[in-house]
């Protein structure tokens, strides 16, 4: 059974910073691709940025040159840097993995709620 744990976020001011983490478990060796999405409020889920295995990465234009997404394939895990949150980056945010390149399958963690607020 594959569990995405995250970690980090909360609530910080509009031009602060948060960082994110989540790490993947469950008999894994490797994970193909890790990634981020957030849902705010009344909105559907959408891409924040995500990474493969070989260190290629794709970023929403909203987050671009403000985020960056990284990872550990050691530890199967993704790290999101955020800075300068913007008020409309209010959202959960979700982990999400998929395990193999032929892979329609997504994992996703539980979720972490980031505040963006003075």
């Amino acid at each position: 059974q594959v569990q995405l744990v995250e970690s980090g976020g909360g609530l910080v001011q509009p031009g602060g910073s948060l960082a994110l983490s989540c790490a993947a478990s469950g008999g894994i060796f490797s994970v193909y691709r890790m990634g981020w999405y957030r849902q705010a409020p009344g909105k559907q889920r959408e891409l924040v940025a995500i990474i493969y295995s070989g260190g290629d990465t794709n970023y929403a234009d909203s987050v671009k040159g403000r985020f960056t997404i990284s990872r550990d394939n050691a530890k199967n895990t993704v790290y999101l840097q955020m800075n300068s949150l913007k008020p409309e980056g209010t959202a959960v945010y979700y982990c999400n993995a998929r395990l193999t390149t032929y892979s329609t399958t997504d994992h996703w963690g539980q979720g972490t709620q980031d505040t963006v607020s003075s």
